[in-house]
């Protein structure tokens, strides 16, 4: 097992360096194998792992350092939901690689061997049971990510908005380092079993308050969770469009990973007696997300920044769903982000297709101009009602595990409806801008000078005029996989026995530090399939999207003073990376001071 676990690492880590260091020689297609092999290779060993790892918990200890009264090494801690994200991750590589084939000519060797590491390091985060070493992977991808946001350096906006996305990701960094230098001078550990133990030991404290409060806030800053935002729209519009899959299918979603994480290993042994508050807090904090998000979306005629602002308010949902603090919502939570992160990424690759057919982003500009391209309208609406909830598919049945789960739980029962409303005005303004762009229906979209991309934005990038067909069949498969997704049996009940362990901290606790596979066994929800209740919101979803796209493009406006608001909205999106670090700042301030005042 050691073994499995350090090539699925390695392989992509070597195979990157060796394209990186081989950069001179620029051969596209020889680059292009190498990466896809690499990604399939390890996507083998990772479906290997979560085979073997089964409904139990592997624990590795590097350099053969097991636990001997105190943890000395590094361990990776590997169970069904950790594995199964990693395995996600490469699945997600492959159709980013070889959109990269096609679409990227500059230096196309280094910008395979940077994304090669980019996932390795997202696998290792998925994987690993030390705190701090979840912090350098979280370095590694988000250094990664920075580059490959900016790679079109011949052109200003990429460098602005790789710019702005590290500079903020840097000063979440920051919080979170705090945070575990905080914990590492309260219990003198690093290892997450350990760090768990030792705090259910002493207590809830003003320390750990605050230690929670800087790890949060610096994974919520990945997560790109109200008011730690900013940086999604800046760097999802300059970004080149195999980078956008990962991005949008993955990357902000293991901030949420690794707030989980965190949460159950290390701070829910000490916060047990709290778990009102914490859901409190962080349910009205996703519902924040997902509405902003939502109506930010709905404000947009950019379409690269509208789907980023989708994509923030689905982090909103999985957030709902994460913070419900149970077995079931954790686990439609997982279901919900496989097939939501499929559905982006196809929606990613239409719209990068059009804009690089084209020459044109905004909608305005790209009235009825697609009309030609049916295919990929087709594949554009499926993807877009896939993130109207569309029935019986993927999305719908995690989406039905998170409802049931607010349902069930007492004083959150509104939920399911706030959810809906969310789902519907984000699929709307993809309804709408789809409408406009591949049908030419409706009033052309309104001029918006504030944010209508400056002239060098426009201008053709160092992507390559790719032909329709082989993107198109690359959406086309994605979206079918988010169809798929939820039409496997057993998945489920499966993903909710995974769900359960991973909530359950004292087998974590025993299976790491007594060194081998966990012997406890949680209760386990019994899974029903989705009833009436959750058929009943996804039809209202649908309704509800598709009048918001026939409203949006017959031309209706809100009424002046909802207008006004969403501009005053729109406007604290300045591109200033300054004014980002300040929300980001006050956010981690507001933060602490939730725990301050609830957690006692």
């Amino acid at each position: 097992m050691t073994a499995l676990v350090a090539l699925s690492l390695l392989v992509p880590i070597v195979a990157g360096t060796a394209l990186a260091l081989a950069n001179v020689a620029e051969r596209r297609r020889a680059a292009a194998v190498v990466a896809v092999g690499a990604a399939l290779a390890s996507l083998v060993l990772l479906a290997v792992v979560l085979a073997r790892t089964g409904r139990g918990r592997t624990v590795v200890w590097w350099g053969d350092w097991p636990p001997r009264g105190r943890v000395v090494g590094i361990d990776f801690a590997i169970d069904g939901l950790g594995a199964g994200l990693a395995l996600y991750v490469m699945v997600l590589a492959l159709p980013a690689l070889l959109m990269a084939g096609y679409a990227i000519r500059a230096s196309a060797q280094l910008f395979y061997g940077v994304c090669l590491v980019f996932v390795a390091a997202m696998v290792g985060y998925c994987l690993t049971g030390d705190l701090f070493d979840l912090f350098v992977f979280f370095e590694l991808m988000s250094v990664a990510a920075y580059v490959l946001v900016g790679y079109e350096v011949r052109q200003r906006a990429p460098l602005e908005g790789a710019l702005t996305f590290a500079i903020t990701n840097g000063v979440g960094s920051i919080l979170l380092l705090f945070g575990i230098a905080l914990l590492y001078g309260k219990t003198g550990a690093l290892n997450l079993a350990q760090i768990g133990r030792a705090l259910h030991e002493v207590g809830p404290s003003g320390l750990v308050y605050v230690a929670f409060a800087l790890v949060a806030t610096g994974l919520l800053v990945k997560a790109a969770v109200v008011p730690f935002h900013f940086w999604t729209a800046d760097a999802y519009g300059v970004a080149p469009t195999p980078v956008l899959i990962l991005l949008a299918g993955v990357f902000s979603e293991l901030g949420l990973y690794g707030f989980a994480r965190v949460f159950w290993t290390v701070f829910e042994p000490a916060l047990a007696a709290h778990h009102d508050a914490v859901r409190a807090i962080f349910v009205v904090l996703g519902v924040a997300t997902g509405l902003l998000g939502a109506a930010l979306a709905l404000a947009q005629h950019h379409l690269r920044r509208m789907l980023a602002f989708v994509v923030v308010s689905q982090i909103g949902l999985f957030l709902v769903g994460i913070a419900l603090l149970s077995a079931d919502g954790l686990a439609g939570t997982a279901i919900f982000v496989v097939g939501d992160g499929f559905a982006k990424a196809a929606l990613f690759i239409c719209v990068g297709v059009v804009q690089h057919r084209y020459d044109a982003i905004e909608e305005r500009t790209l009235h009825g101009r697609a009309r030609a391209l049916r295919p990929l309208a087709v594949v554009y609406l499926i993807a877009a009602l896939t993130v109207a909830d569309l029935p019986p598919f993927g999305t719908f049945l995690g989406k039905a595990l998170v409802e049931d789960a607010a349902l069930s739980a007492p004083g959150w029962a509104w939920v399911p409806a706030v959810m809906a409303l969310i789902s519907a005005l984000a699929a709307g303004a993809l309804l709408r801008a789809g409408l406009r762009v591949f049908g030419g229906v409706g009033e052309p979209a309104p001029r918006d000078e504030r944010f209508a991309p400056r002239e060098e934005d426009a201008a053709r990038s160092d992507e390559a005029d790719v032909a329709v067909g082989v993107p198109a069949a690359i959406a086309a498969v994605l979206v079918l996989a988010a169809l798929v997704w939820g039409l496997v049996p057993g998945l489920a009940q499966a993903v909710t026995d995974a769900a359960a362990r991973f909530i359950d901290p004292a087998g974590y606790a025993a299976a790491v530090l007594g060194g081998g596979v966990g012997a406890s066994t949680p209760a386990v929800p019994a899974v029903r399939g989705p009833g009436v209740t959750a058929y009943l919101y996804a039809a209202a979803t649908l309704a509800g999207a598709a009048a918001v796209a026939a409203l949006g493009v017959a031309g209706r406006r809100l009424p002046a003073a909802a207008a006004r608001a969403v501009d005053a909205v729109r406007a604290l999106h300045s591109g200033h990376a300054g004014d980002y670090v300040a929300w980001t700042a006050g956010g981690a301030a507001a933060l602490a001071g939730l725990f301050a005042l609830t957690l006692r």
